[in-house]
């Protein structure tokens, strides 16, 4: 005899946990499958290992901002789970939460496990069965609905249906696009996913020489051809192949559309909030008191910690570092100045779907009802997460929208038309 259940969830990452959890909290009978041999397995990367859990904008309207031309559809979505409604979800029921600069929410522990064993626990207070290390091979349709799924060469039913698989970003998560397969064979269409938080690869080796120093407060400038095209503020990582860091993140997506389109260059300023004359009379000071020193030896003393060695091999190519201090002539060090509020980068791509953060594409907002996440092609189907082809920042979007879609979805099942 075949078990049949009331809903069951393909996918045990935020959106699947939550959606799971509450129609189990609502008396549903509830199936989660999950293919790999844990729960969550991208929200334990997310934040450094500390999940940054959401992003703590209280304004509905600033908050919906962050997702682009997506936030018209959204509305319904975050007036029924919100900002205020996902702190207070996990403040109250046991999971303490801070918020840090940017407005950016971290469990007070700092340990992204605990929002999974969180998010475990929701689901077995809702009596929610669970199966991991097993992955959908296939789904069944019968006169427009989904009649079943195989597992384990298991077919399983249920009376309706959430896909939560995540899409194509950090595959080693198992977040590899098989939710997409099967929403093309149910007749709808999926954006291609292109990588939208993403490091940039970058050309230079003085860049890569740094790699693992951050910046915390830098200002960087992008150009195409040498004409200005945008800039933003903000933390900045160096990598082995290039720039990351939440700044960087959060330019991939415009910097992806200005690369077919010319040479792509970027300027980083080391010194924001320090203009040209001041911080060229802050060298002077340190010239004075070290004048009998090499100009390769004082170099530490004039960027930010960490930075030494990446200046050191740009500086060379443009003057002499076995110079003595007192002898560098006012241009050299006025090309000092002009250097360390320009670094010169030049950009020659990104970074491939797997060092991704989030990715794009996936169903198009309009193939939903975007008032309960049903699909409008297959009656029994709910749509949740990074399935849906919604732009985000980073700092807390993704696993934000990722609560409500779940919490939304989880709400409506179950629910008569």
């Amino acid at each position: 005899m075949i078990k049949k259940y009331d809903l069951i969830v393909i996918g045990g990452g935020a959106s699947g946990m939550m959606a799971a959890g509450r129609a189990g909290e609502r008396g549903l009978r509830v199936l989660l499958l999950e293919k790999n041999k844990q729960f969550g397995n991208k929200i334990l990367i997310t934040g450094n290992g500390r999940c940054n859990i959401l992003n703590a904008i209280e304004d509905e309207h600033m908050l919906l901002e962050k997702y682009g031309s997506s936030k018209q559809f959204l509305y319904s979505i975050f007036a029924q789970f919100g900002e205020k409604d996902a702190f207070n979800f996990f403040n109250s029921r046991g999971l303490p939460l801070v918020i840090e600069e940017h407005n950016r929410v971290f469990p007070k522990s700092q340990n992204a496990l605990d929002v999974v064993r969180f998010l475990v626990d929701y689901m077995r207070q809702g009596n929610v069965e669970v199966r991991t290390q097993c992955s959908v091979s296939g789904v069944q349709i019968k006169d427009g609905n989904i009649e079943s799924i195989s597992c384990r060469d298991e077919v399983l039913t249920a009376t309706e249906y959430i896909f939560a698989t995540g899409g194509v970003s950090h595959p080693e998560t198992g977040s590899t696009g098989d939710g997409y397969k099967w929403l093309k064979q149910l007749g709808h269409t999926v954006v291609s996913p292109t990588p939208s938080l993403v490091p940039l690869v970058a050309k230079e080796r003085w860049v890569k020489e740094l790699s693992g120093v951050s910046l915390e407060d830098m200002k960087i400038t992008f150009f195409v051809d040498d004409k200005k095209e945008f800039k933003l503020n903000g933390k900045l990582l160096f990598t082995h192949f290039g720039i990351s860091g939440p700044l960087i993140l959060n330019s991939a997506s415009k910097v992806s559309k200005l690369l077919p389109t010319g040479i792509v260059t970027a300027e980083i300023d080391m010194f924001p909030r320090t203009d040209s004359g001041d911080l060229e009379r802050q060298i002077i000071s340190i010239f004075d008191l070290n004048k009998n020193k090499t100009l390769k030896n004082i170099v530490n003393e004039l960027v930010p910690a960490g930075m030494s060695k990446g200046m050191l091999l740009l500086l060379s190519q443009y003057m002499d570092m076995e110079t003595k201090v007192h002898s560098v002539a006012k241009e050299n060090r006025k090309k000092i100045v002009n250097l360390f509020k320009a670094l010169p980068i030049t950009i020659t791509g990104l970074m491939g779907l797997d060092r991704a953060i989030v990715a794009d594409g996936g169903l198009p907002l309009t193939e939903v009802d975007m008032k309960t996440l049903r699909s409008k092609n297959i009656n029994n189907l709910f749509v949740t997460g990074d399935l849906l082809h919604i732009n985000r920042p980073s700092g807390g979007f993704s696993l934000q929208l990722c609560w409500s879609t779940g919490y939304v979805a989880g709400s409506n099942a179950g629910k008569k038309d």
